[in-house]
């Protein structure tokens, strides 16, 4: 089988019947949809509509890494494809991610040009930066919708839609599912980079996405949760060390934009640390697994980083000038100091 086009949902009835309407999956090719115990009737739905999609319920919500683990278990393709249930695929989507796969041997991850639903003419992501604080932002927000070209290597996939050679997927053991929702995308990226492969943007390849741009308070938690785990499981303690003046400049910036935006969210954010602690024992078995597994260090892994923050994606003011002008500038002498050979975007 040619590929495995796996959905995982939960409570995105519409959303799901939308983008499942707009898949044209070849002979070679089945649908997955995972439903993580939705309670808006998907499963009926799709049943009734989608009589050829495989369906998997799960009587409990598993979290996105969870429930793409459940679908990736039961998948049958030689590429597994992965689709948020609120994105729109156009013609030839599938076609040129797998092409690029199929022509760069060292291509674990390609993700496609992500357009936003609301303003088709405007990049939603480009794949993701990822900055070396673990921070990740979508790759050319608001950007117009780029012409075409060839595929380009990215710090990290946008798990809003990329494909992953089934095999690659097994050997790294699926998505963490600690992470239970969000910065998934990018743990698996940056272990399928320590493993010797690349993430490519392919521009050939283009989905709608229904984007929300802020993140809410329970967003906000997972997000900065994540990020602590993937950076205590995946970067050697060196290089923890060495960047600790770039990870407290990082803690400097998130609290300035939690008291100036969202004021409401900083108990999530205690909350996040907290976490780190209550998951120690898993993060440091998840730890073990991924450093018997590098093939490359840290500084190549980091030279895929970028040293300055998007600011503009959450604040257009003064804040954002003052993070351009004082912080940035530091970021990125931190950066160097890892990076003896950049190979990413400063």
């Amino acid at each position: 089988m040619r590929a495995s086009i796996i959905l995982v949902a939960h409570n995105h009835r519409a959303d799901l019947l939308r983008c499942l309407a707009s898949l044209q999956p070849g002979p070679a090719d089945e649908i997955i949809v995972v439903d993580n115990a939705s309670r808006d009737g998907t499963a009926a739905a799709v049943r009734a509509r989608f009589p050829t999609v495989r369906l998997i319920p799960s009587p409990v919500n598993l979290g996105f890494g969870g429930g793409a683990n459940l679908g990736a278990a039961a998948a049958g393709g030689r590429t597994l494809a992965f689709l948020n249930p609120d994105t729109v695929v156009t013609a030839g989507w599938l076609t040129a991610l797998l092409a690029a796969l199929e022509a760069d041997p060292t291509a674990g991850l390609v993700t496609p040009t992500l357009l936003l639903w609301r303003q088709p003419g405007r990049v939603n992501a480009c794949g993701a930066d990822v900055h070396l604080s673990g921070l990740s932002v979508c790759r050319h927000l608001g950007a117009p919708a780029p012409a075409g070209g060839a595929p380009v290597p990215v710090g990290a996939v946008s798990g809003a839609a990329f494909a992953v050679r089934r095999r690659l997927f097994q050997a790294l053991g699926g998505f963490d599912d600690t992470f239970f929702l969000y910065m998934e995308d990018i743990d698996i990226s940056w272990r399928a980079q320590l493993a010797g492969y690349r993430c490519l943007h392919v521009p050939a390849a283009v989905v709608y996405h229904d984007y929300a741009p802020f993140p809410a308070s329970r967003k906000l938690y997972l997000l900065e949760r994540n990020r602590y785990l993937l950076l205590f499981k995946t970067l050697q303690w060196r290089t923890l060390a060495r960047l600790t003046p770039a990870f407290l400049l990082a803690e400097l910036v998130v609290w300035g934009y939690l008291l100036h935006h969202q004021p409401a969210a900083v108990p999530r954010k205690l909350l996040a640390y907290a976490a780190v602690l209550r998951h120690w024992r898993r993060l440091m078995a998840a730890r073990r697994a991924v450093q018997a597994g590098r093939q490359i260090d840290d500084t190549a892994l980091l030279a895929t980083t970028v040293g300055r923050l998007a600011y503009q994606q959450v604040d257009r003011g003064a804040a954002a000038r003052i993070g351009r002008q004082l912080i940035d500038p530091l970021f990125l002498h931190c950066r160097r100091r890892i990076v003896a050979h950049p190979g990413g975007q400063p």
